[in-house]
């Protein structure tokens, strides 16, 4: 039986996959790294070079104290400092929806990372726009506990919105997964999952991608 669910496990989840993505030893961004957990997962388990980028200083310090190289700042300015191509791997992870120009954001982070994660809890997730539709109200739930007026402006993105902006800006998916509601079962069908991890290319990225999976 699988245990209850709650954001402990759900963020055990998201960690379990991106560390069957990325390599031993890899180079990783980490935009919106919060307190660093994926940033000393990786470390621990794939012996990552980690640099995490978040705007809240509380959250910076905790990375501080962990002993990980954060820096405390907007994510697109960071990225405009970044030379092409200088991470194996760039993450969004839990961010895409907080973000002002996540358009800007996705773009900039394809030029600067070999590969990217995009993962995020899907809006379109059937529970969720029925929650919406029954009391009219802002989505609560163990990801997201706040009321509206606790938190920060947002963008709630579904799968199929993200999906279709890869598309239009000819974004190459090259893996996704989608999770279940329990965050235990992976599934086929994206208007029913509730979690969605791609990882994603650039078209001037193909060489790279082929040379590494011969």
């Amino acid at each position: 039986m699988n245990p209850p669910v709650n954001k402990h496990n759900k963020r055990e989840r998201d960690l379990q996959i991106l560390g069957q993505w990325i390599e031993n030893g890899a180079s990783v961004l980490d935009l919106g790294c919060g307190r660093g957990v994926l940033l000393d997962f990786l470390h621990q388990q794939r012996g990552i070079y980690g640099v995490g980028v978040d705007i809240d200083p509380a959250k910076v310090a905790v990375c501080t104290r962990k002993g990980l190289n954060v820096w405390q700042g907007d994510a697109d300015a960071f990225l405009r400092g970044m030379p092409d191509q200088f991470y194996d791997w760039v993450v969004i992870s839990r961010t895409l929806q907080d973000l002002t120009q996540p358009a800007a954001v996705i773009n900039a982070a394809l030029r600067v990372g070999k590969q990217l994660a995009v993962g995020f809890v899907n809006y379109g997730y059937w529970r969720n726009r029925l929650a919406t539709a029954l009391t009219g109200a802002k989505l609560r739930n163990e990801v997201f506990p706040q009321s509206w007026e606790d938190t920060q402006p947002h963008n709630p993105v579904t799968v199929a919105m993200f999906e279709d902006f890869c598309q239009r800006h000819n974004i190459q998916i090259l893996r996704k997964v989608y999770l279940r509601g329990d965050w235990h079962a992976r599934l086929s069908l994206q208007p029913i999952c509730a979690q969605a991890t791609h990882c994603t290319c650039s078209r001037g990225a193909d060489s790279y991608f082929r040379s590494k999976s011969n």
